[in-house]
């Protein structure tokens, strides 16, 4: 989950989509019972889902979440083997997360979505529990509830407080809230570069056809890729335990450790 840049939900109580869904090229897929399921369907999708895990399939679920009438029959399915994680929506508490995590087997990851003002605010908390592998934003529900109608300005401290909270607990950069224009590449790209620019690491696919502009959005572009070979070079070929020259521009350590880092992330 380290290293995963898109995540694409799709419904619990449609399992015809599930292969269609792993099919779309998504770093993770995610079989949702909460949000895109009706009350009177939760049961039936958690049997679909149940049925398609039981056949070798593999792929994240969102549960319900605690308080809910639904979650305790969701638990049931958090030790299943074929899960790569669980997410657990409105997370507010370390203490939830750690609940999860003693039902979960070993090897799975618990990803917790932050989407309330008290979960952005307990973040740090929630990102240093042992056995947390990253922290998602729930930002729609998030802006509706802090009742925020700018999603740029308006989210821009809630998203530095799960990078910042991320990177404190040693964890991958969070993974961005969903774009809702489906059909818009262009304000797909923009809300990818934003939230790379503030050091997220991936996002939140409500359709299929979001997932290739989302890895492409959160994967160094061939430019960032041969600049950072450069920076590289130069550092090896000066030597240099300090700051060098390169382009007319000040190089010192921390740019040629980004540098090693995105050339890490582009696999060499």
């Amino acid at each position: 989950m380290n290293t995963a840049r898109s995540f694409l939900f799709v419904p619990g109580d449609r399992p015809d989509r599930f292969d269609k869904a792993v099919a779309a090229g998504s770093d993770c897929t995610i079989l949702d019972l909460e949000d895109a399921v009706n009350p009177s369907d939760k049961h039936a999708a958690r049997q679909a889902v149940k049925a398609w895990l039981d056949t070798g399939n593999r792929a994240a679920l969102r549960i319900n979440p605690p308080g809910t009438e639904f979650y305790q029959d969701d638990l049931a399915l958090v030790s299943h083997p074929n899960l790569t994680a669980v997410l657990l929506p409105k997370a507010e508490s370390p203490d939830e997360c750690r609940a999860i995590l003693s039902r979960m087997n070993d090897g799975i990851s618990l990803l917790p979505l932050i989407e309330s003002s008290t979960g952005v605010l307990r973040a740090a908390e929630i990102a240093a529990v042992p056995g947390v592998a990253r922290l998602l934003f729930g930002s729609v529900d998030f802006m509706t509830e802090c009742g925020i109608t700018d999603d740029t300005c308006g989210l821009l401290h809630a998203r530095s407080v799960l990078v910042l909270a991320s990177t404190a607990a040693g964890l991958a950069g969070p993974v961005d809230g969903v774009t809702l224009a489906l059909d818009d590449d262009d304000q797909l790209a923009a809300d990818c570069a934003a939230a790379r620019g503030l050091g997220m690491g991936g996002k939140l696919c409500i359709h299929p056809r979001q997932v290739k502009g989302v890895n492409a959005g959160f994967s160094p572009s061939d430019g960032e890729i041969e600049q950072a070979r450069r920076i590289v070079t130069a550092a090896e070929e000066a030597g240099a335990k300090g700051a060098i020259r390169l382009d007319g521009k000040l190089v010192d350590i921390p740019v040629v450790v980004r540098a090693r880092r995105l050339l890490e992330q582009a696999g060499g």
